[in-house]
C-alpha cells in the first residue's frame, strides 16, 4: 500500500495549494477550473509519446460510451461543485464534499455484485475498516451550523457523489489504458467542455507566482490521479479509497502548519481512527 499512501500526501499538497490559490489569491472559480485543467493536459502532454497506450480491445461501442459516461460524469461533477463555490463561506460545505470516500466505497460494493469481485473487491477485512474510516472523515467534519440543506449545501453534495461515480465508473475500462493516457483523455474532454461551459475571462491579470501555483496543482492532481488509477487496478477501489483517507490527515497537519489553522478534537479523533483503521488493513 506505500504507493496509495504517496497518492494520499498528494492529495494533502494539492488541497494545501488548491485552497492558497482560491483564498488567498482571490482568482475566481472559474478561471481555477480551466486554468488547472489546462495545466494537467499541459502536465501530460510530455508522457504521451513515451506512455500512449490504449488496448486494441477498447475499441468497443460499449467502452466507447463508458468513456463519454466518464468525461460527462466529471464535467457534471465540475459544474454542481462550481455552483456550490458560489456560498460565500466554502468551509460550510465542507461536511458535503468530504462524503466522496464513502460514496466510492458503498459504490464500489453495489457495482461488485453487478460487475463482480474482478474488478471491485467486497472483502470484508477491507470493506469494514474503510467504512469506518470514512465514518469517522465525516464526523470530523461534522457541524451544526454546516448542515443547512440549501441550494448550494445539496450541489456539492451531489458533486462528491457524481466525483465518486466517476471513479467507479473509470474502473470498468481501466485495464484497457495506460493510466497516463486514460487520465489525458478524460483530463481534455472536461477542458473542452470547461471552456464551453463555464467561459473564463483571461483579462483578470493572474500573476507570474499564481500561474506557477495553478501549474503547480496541475502536477500535483496529475500524480494523485496516476496513482489513484494504478491503486484501483492493483490493490482494489476499496483498499486504495482507504489508504487515500489518509490525506486528509495529512491535509490537517499542513493546515496547521502552512496555513496556521487550528485542529479541534474532532479531527484528532478522526486522525486516530483513520491511522488505526489502515494499520489494521497493513497488519491483518
Amino acid at each position: 500500500m506505500i504507493w496509495p499512501f504517496f497518492g494520499s500526501l498528494a492529495l494533502a499538497g494539492g488541497t494545501i495549494v488548491e485552497r492558497l490559490v482560491l483564498m488567498k489569491r482571490k482568482v475566481s472559480v472559474k478561471l481555477y477550473q480551466f486554468g488547472q485543467f489546462l495545466s494537467l493536459v499541459m502536465v501530460m502532454i510530455p508522457f504521451l509519446p513515451f506512455f500512449w497506450s490504449i488496448s486494441p480491445d477498447f475499441y468497443s461501442t460499449k467502452n466507447i460510451l463508458i468513456l463519454f459516461l466518464v468525461i460527462l460524469l466529471s464535467v457534471a461533477a465540475n459544474l454542481f461543485t462550481f455552483f456550490s463555490m458560489k456560498w460565500e463561506k466554502l468551509g460550510k460545505l465542507e461536511s458535503a464534499k468530504i462524503t466522496e470516500p464513502l460514496f466510492t466505497i458503498l459504490l464500489a460494493f453495489v457495482f461488485s455484485f453487478i460487475f463482480g469481485e474482478g474488478l471491485y473487491d467486497r472483502n470484508s477485512q477491507i470493506l469494514i475498516p474503510a467504512l469506518i474510516s470514512a465514518g469517522a472523515l465525516i464526523f470530523a467534519h461534522m457541524k451544526r451550523h454546516h448542515l443547512t440543506f440549501n441550494k448550494y449545501f445539496i450541489a456539492a453534495l451531489i458533486g462528491s457523489f457524481l466525483f465518486a461515480s466517476e471513479l467507479i465508473v473509470s474502473r470498468l475500462i481501466l485495464n484497457y489504458f495506460n493510466p497516463i493516457t486514460f487520465y489525458f483523455i478524460r483530463c481534455a474532454g472536461v477542458l473542452i467542455f470547461s471552456f464551453i461551459f463555464f467561459r473564463p475571462k483571461f483579462n483578470n491579470g493572474i500573476d507570474t507566482r499564481t500561474t506557477l501555483e495553478i501549474l503547480g496543482t496541475g502536477v500535483i492532481w496529475f500524480v494523485y490521479r496516476i496513482i489513484v488509477y494504478f491503486g484501483y487496478t492493483s490493490f482494489g477501489v476499496i483498499e486504495t479509497t482507504l489508504a487515500i483517507m489518509l490525506g486528509p490527515v495529512l491535509v490537517y497537519f499542513f493546515a496547521w502548519k502552512f496555513l496556521k489553522e487550528k485542529l479541534n478534537w474532532k479531527q484528532l479523533v478522526s486522525a486516530g481512527i483513520i491511522i488505526g483503521c489502515v494499520l489494521y488493513v497493513i497488519v491483518f
